[in-house]
């Protein structure tokens, strides 16, 4: 049996580019490290020293994957670096990023993180030209159509190939003079820009420049591809402008709580859903706990919001991964006692509200409140600080399907009886476009089913196909046109 311990959907990907250090390598290498946490199936780095392209990956964690003399062998000052949760292509070793390619118009690495909704139509039509596939990954696509287009300069043959893709990519591009970062029109998944060192990096959070000393400088807006060449970094918006939709979920669980999105500190986001959630699901209790590690600054704010004190409750077991023991039947809720622990001083004799990010199939939930009635809590308030789970993601997050759901299947009292808490609340989506001002740039297609980009095997909306066609038509491939400068 193949037990993954958490219920949580797939983290999806991280990537990273370091341009002008002589340890470029080195330092993605530490870059990846703060990005672990978006991806532990598979790690690479793909370096450049003058012409030559070197790359290593492997299956792992990133300490798993590097030793000191691959890390060695990856010479130059260019160097991109992927850490990997599949949402497309198998846990397999031909599908470690980055991918690498000989062009006609030279060397290319790339790392992407995302999802291509038109994937098997583009796929299909390439392998009836002929093309031959090295991986199950969806960002093959995109090095296909590069190496396709006729264009006359490597940047606008990228920029032909992203006008026929839709969905989700957030992509960096390593080449011989320089790296490439682009984000999709819709802005789906993270992006931003840094320095450390003298050197310009590239990173899905700002948290990958902190552990080199550096410094965020901004996020890559949608729509927008960033090249950092030995002249600086040069700014153009190539793509058919699209309406902002930054995955919510980034907020509420992906992202480390110490990263910079969007201007907005992911800290101070999840404390403003905990202290939201207080105030729309009171409860009367003597102690809020949190399901570490992602909620424990929601569980801080909504004891901040409610008055009512924060403890550890759960001990949370980090070097557990997966297991293949197949248990004896006896041995109840084996899975979620590897991963939590509970705190019996804490619980015993309490009215304890539990503090979760989300609820996606209610299995672990359920196992959680059981623990924490063993360990002898008079009550349970389980609270959630987001919406019902209801949808899954088709834009770079490996989630259940709907029937999978539990949001997307049962009412909240259903749910509250099926995981066998006192009392259950969510978040409202109100409530949650509140904490982020009412602003209509987020994707919520998880708790509301509206998809942006539309799902895998449906076109973009009637609006959006007549922006990209008329988008085409108006501008012709002479670079001077096509894109717009924009200082950084």
């Amino acid at each position: 049996m193949n037990c993954n311990l958490s219920e949580m959907p797939g983290e999806e990907c991280g990537i990273c580019g370091v341009f002008g250090h002589t340890e470029a390598s080195k330092l993605c290498h530490l870059g990846l490290y703060a990005l672990q946490h978006r991806g532990q199936e598979s790690a690479g780095i793909a370096s450049f020293d003058g012409e030559r392209l070197a790359v290593h990956r492997g299956m792992g964690l990133v300490a798993d994957v590097f030793q000191r003399e691959y890390l060695d062998a990856l010479t130059g000052e260019i160097a991109i670096g992927h850490v990997r949760y599949s949402t497309t292509g198998a846990s397999l070793p031909t599908n470690c990023q980055p991918l690498v390619a000989f062009t006609r118009q030279g060397k290319l690495a790339l790392a992407h993180n995302g999802n291509l909704i038109n994937s098997v139509e583009l796929r299909s039509e390439l392998e009836q030209q002929g093309a031959i596939f090295q991986t199950g990954m969806d960002s093959e696509i995109i090095i296909h159509l590069i190496a396709r287009s006729q264009a006359p300069t490597f940047t606008d043959a990228l920029v032909e190939s992203l006008n026929r893709i839709e969905g989700a990519y957030s992509i960096v591009i390593g080449r011989q003079d320089g790296i490439m970062a682009v984000r999709d029109p819709h802005g789906f998944r993270p992006l931003c820009i840094g320095q450390a060192d003298g050197a310009y990096l590239i990173a899905s959070e700002s948290c990958a420049f902190s552990v080199v000393d550096g410094a965020y400088i901004r996020d890559v807006e949608p729509g927008e591809m960033v090249i950092i060449d030995k002249d600086g970094i040069h700014s153009f918006f190539s793509l058919p402008e699209q309406k902002p939709a930054f995955c919510i979920f980034e907020y509420i669980y992906y992202s480390r709580p110490d990263s910079i999105i969007d201007g907005s500190c992911v800290y101070e986001k999840r404390l403003e859903l905990g202290k939201q959630l207080a105030r729309e699901q009171p409860a009367v209790a003597d102690v809020v706990i949190a399901v570490p590690d992602s909620s424990n600054v929601a569980a801080l704010g909504y004891s901040m919001g409610s008055g009512i004190p924060l403890a550890l409750g759960l001990i949370r077991n980090h070097y557990v991964g997966r297991t293949f023991i197949e248990p004896d039947q006896r041995i109840r809720n084996f899975g979620a006692r590897l991963k939590y622990t509970p705190v019996a001083g804490t619980l015993k004799g309490k009215r304890v509200v539990v503090v979760d990010d989300s609820i996606v199939r209610g299995t672990t939930s359920g196992k959680i409140v059981a623990m924490v009635r063993e360990a002898g809590a008079l009550e349970i308030h389980f609270r959630a600080s987001s919406p019902p789970w209801k949808n899954p993601c088709y834009y770079g997050i490996d989630t259940p399907t709907r029937a999978e759901l539990i949001g997307g299947n049962l009412n909240v009292e259903e749910i509250r009886r099926h995981i066998g808490a006192d009392t259950l609340g969510y978040l409202s989506i109100e409530g949650l476009k509140k904490v982020f001002g009412n602003k209509d740039k987020y994707c919520m297609a998880c708790f509301d089913n509206v998809y942006p980009a539309g799902k895998p095997g449906k076109s973009y909306t009637k609006e959006a196909l007549e922006h990209r066609a008329h988008h085409l038509v108006g501008e012709k491939k002479d670079s001077k046109r096509w894109f717009i400068k924009k200082t950084i």
